[in-house]
């Protein structure tokens, strides 16, 4: 994908610039994505930008409630909890909206996860009345909170149950054409993708569909599991370095990414069959462009060596990925 990619992309600058935006009531979107935003940086082809981010546990006053430390609650929450009025209709707090000066409509923004740093020590997790995919089973809310080992990168669930952590932005994504939609649910803007794959040293392709592509992040999540079922993963502050490619005139109808060991695409739908079939049609398409198969050769390659995963199933939109490995492509003549 990214070797296609890279014949229409826009020369890159030989000294490529590097910005920090942290998060304050004035950099912040609280709950949506809009292409009628007004940038808060703006950087060009090939610029990194280190972004600071917010987690989803609340106010602080909410979060000591439960149990977290005043010491251990970065002091930034503060200031954009008691100054940011603009609020929904989601409730996701994004950094940004960062506009790439060579973007348009048409084109694909390739997002390079270059580090994802976890910046506190704890995460929550948490369900609430009529929310998750189990509303009728669990009619209460349940509020926890998960202590992170850094060092060792585990969290600690509860007695004998360490989980692994690692560490990605549940969204990431750009602005739609026309105003504010809801933070919560994925589609073609990518956003609430909570595809826990896109880690660092992986890469995100969105298309473009307003002039500067508006890129935002947040929703830290030390680690999730595949459908995040109750609603929330472990919840956290992450901070992210990204670096931002435009390739002109290449035009995807749905976001892709790119591990070190797999080919992504996805699909999202309120429905989950919908989502499947969106999600393995774009793989299809992918491999009959950029890996010249045919297409009866792509469904039946799709159906020995694809993984179709469900990415999360709670944010309106259900959202599904599938993953192809890059190991069954070997080069042209070995045998």
């Amino acid at each position: 994908m990214r070797l296609l990619l890279l014949a229409a992309t826009v020369a890159l600058p030989l000294h490529a610039a590097e910005f920090k935006l942290p998060a304050t009531p004035s950099t912040v979107a609280w709950g949506y994505y809009s292409g009628q935003s007004t940038p808060v940086l703006t950087v060009h082809s090939g610029d990194t930008v280190r972004m600071q981010t917010l987690s989803t546990c609340g106010s602080p006053e909410l979060m000591m409630s439960r149990g977290v430390k005043r010491a251990d609650i970065p002091l930034y929450t503060d200031a954009i909890y008691q100054a940011v009025t603009d609020k929904g209709p989601g409730g996701h707090i994004l950094t940004g909206p960062v506009a790439i000066a060579e973007a348009e409509p048409g084109d694909v923004l390739e997002v390079q996860i270059l580090k994802v740093d976890l910046d506190v020590n704890f995460a929550c997790n948490g369900f609430g009345v009529g929310r998750g995919f189990l509303p009728m089973e669990y009619p209460y809310a349940r509020w926890k909170i998960v202590a992170l080992d850094r060092e060792k990168m585990l969290g600690h669930f509860g007695p004998g149950i360490e989980i692994p952590l690692r560490p990605f932005f549940g969204s990431m994504g750009v602005a739609p054409a026309g105003g504010k939609i809801d933070s919560a649910p994925p589609f073609a803007h990518a956003g609430n993708l909570d595809n826990k794959e896109l880690v660092a040293g992986t890469t995100l392709f969105i298309p473009v569909a307003v002039k500067g592509a508006l890129f935002q992040a947040g929703d830290g999540h030390a680690a999730q599991g595949n459908g995040e079922v109750d609603i929330t993963a472990l919840e956290t502050y992450l901070s992210g370095r990204f670096r931002f490619i435009v390739h002109k005139d290449r035009h995807l109808r749905w976001p892709r990414a790119e591990t070190p060991d797999y080919y992504i695409s996805m699909g999202f739908s309120k429905d989950l069959n919908e989502a499947t079939e969106l999600a393995l049609k774009d793989m299809i398409d992918f491999l009959v462009a950029d890996k010249h198969l045919s297409r009866d050769d792509a469904y039946m390659l799709a159906s020995v060596a694809v993984d179709m995963n469900i990415t999360q199933l709670v944010d309106g939109n259900v959202g599904v990925h599938a993953m192809c490995p890059k190991a069954i492509f070997t080069p042209a003549g070995k045998p």
